[in-house]
C-alpha cells in the first residue's frame, strides 16, 4: 500500500468513527467539470456532511473562507497570495489543475509562433489588472496592440475579426471557437513563466488548525473524487448537468477531455514549494503583493 492509498484509507477508517458538522464548500463557477472531483467525491463514505455551493462570476470564496461562511472554497493560487497578504489566512489544501489552463487565443490563420506575436498588430481583449497580463505588457509593451476590456466568455467579436485575440481558458472560449468552424491556437500564459496553480481547495487557517482531521479527511475524499471523475467523468457529468442544464452534455463530455492533460500533469492535488515560491516573488515584483511572504505559509498537503 503506498503513501497516499494509506493516508486515504486512514482518513475514511477515522470518519468511521465520529460524525462531522455540516460542510460548506463554495464554487467560484457553476457546476463544470472543472469542479468534477468534488461533485464525484464519496463524502458520505468518509463521514463527511458536505454542501457544494454554486457560484458565478465574481463569487468571492476567499472572503468567504475567511469570514467562516463557507468552511471551504476554490480559489486560484494568485487569488490566495493576494488575500494572505492583506491579511486574510486562507490556505491552500488541494490542487486540482496543475498547469493553468489560461491562455491568449488567436485565429490559426494568422500563423503566430509565439506569444509575443500576439502583441506585435490587431486587438488583444484582456482583463487588465490580472498578474499574467501586467507580465505581459511588462515583458512585450502594449504599443503595437489596441488593448479592450476581456468580453468574458463571449466570442463574437473574436469570430468577426481575425486580428482579434483574446483572453481564454484553454477548455472554454477555443471550443466554441471550433464549435463555430474557426480554427484557433492558444498560447498557454505558462509560456511566459506565469503558472500558478488553479481550482485550489482552500480553508482557512483556523480552520485547519481547530480541525485538522476535518481538512485530511475532506482531502481524501475529494482526491478519490478526482480520480474517479478523470477515469470516468460520464456519471458526475450527468450529476452537474442537471445542476447546470445551460451547458449541454456534449460540451460537460469535450471540456472534461479537454482538460485531463492539465490536471493529469503532476502529481494529482499535491502542491510544490518552488511553484509557489515562484509565484510569491512574481507578484512581489509586480507589486500586487507588499512584499514576499514564506511558500510553506500558502498550502499544505495532507
Amino acid at each position: 500500500m503506498n503513501r497516499r492509498t494509506f493516508l486515504g484509507a486512514s482518513a475514511a477508517l477515522l470518519a468511521a468513527c465520529r460524525k462531522t458538522a455540516k460542510i460548506r464548500l463554495a464554487l467560484n463557477w457553476k457546476p463544470d467539470p472543472q469542479f468534477g472531483g468534488f461533485y464525484a467525491a464519496p463524502y458520505d463514505k468518509y463521514g463527511l456532511d458536505v454542501e457544494i455551493l454554486p457560484g458565478g462570476a465574481g463569487t468571492p470564496t476567499v472572503q468567504m473562507i475567511g469570514a467562516g461562511s463557507a468552511e471551504f472554497g476554490i480559489v486560484s493560487a494568485d487569488e490566495l497570495v493576494i488575500a494572505r497578504a492583506g491579511g486574510n489566512d486562507v490556505v491552500a489544501l488541494f490542487a486540482v489543475f496543475q498547469n493553468c489552463p489560461q491562455g491568449i487565443m488567436v485565429h490559426a490563420s494568422r500563423q503566430l509562433a509565439s506569444i509575443s506575436d500576439v502583441l506585435k498588430e490587431g486587438t488583444l481583449a484582456i482583463q487588465r489588472g490580472l498578474p499574467y497580463a501586467s507580465i505581459l505588457e511588462k515583458k512585450y509593451g502594449f504599443d503595437h496592440v489596441k488593448v479592450v476590456p476581456s468580453p468574458g466568455g463571449d466570442i463574437s467579436a473574436f469570430l468577426r475579426d481575425e486580428k482579434f485575440a483574446q483572453q481564454c481558458f484553454v477548455m472554454s472560449e477555443p471550443l466554441q471557437a471550433k464549435h463555430a468552424g474557426v480554427d484557433v491556437k492558444v498560447f498557454p500564459v505558462a509560456d511566459i513563466g506565469y503558472n500558478p496553480y488553479t481550482t485550489v481547495l482552500a480553508t482557512s487557517g483556523a480552520q485547519l488548525k481547530s480541525d485538522p482531521d476535518r481538512a485530511k479527511t475532506m482531502v481524501a475524499a475529494v482526491r478519490e473524487g478526482w480520480r474517479a471523475y478523470l477515469n470516468d467523468p460520464a456519471p458526475t457529468n450527468a450529476k452537474m448537468h442537471d445542476l447546470n442544464p445551460s451547458m449541454d452534455a456534449a460540451a460537460f463530455a469535450e471540456v472534461a477531455e479537454a482538460q485531463k492533460s492539465y490536471i493529469e500533469s503532476g502529481t494529482l492535488g499535491s502542491m510544490t514549494a518552488e511553484r509557489w515560491t515562484t509565484l510569491i516573488g512574481q507578484l512581489a515584483e509586480l507589486r500586487d503583493i507588499p512584499q514576499a511572504m514564506p511558500a510553506q505559509d500558502c498550502y499544505r498537503n495532507l
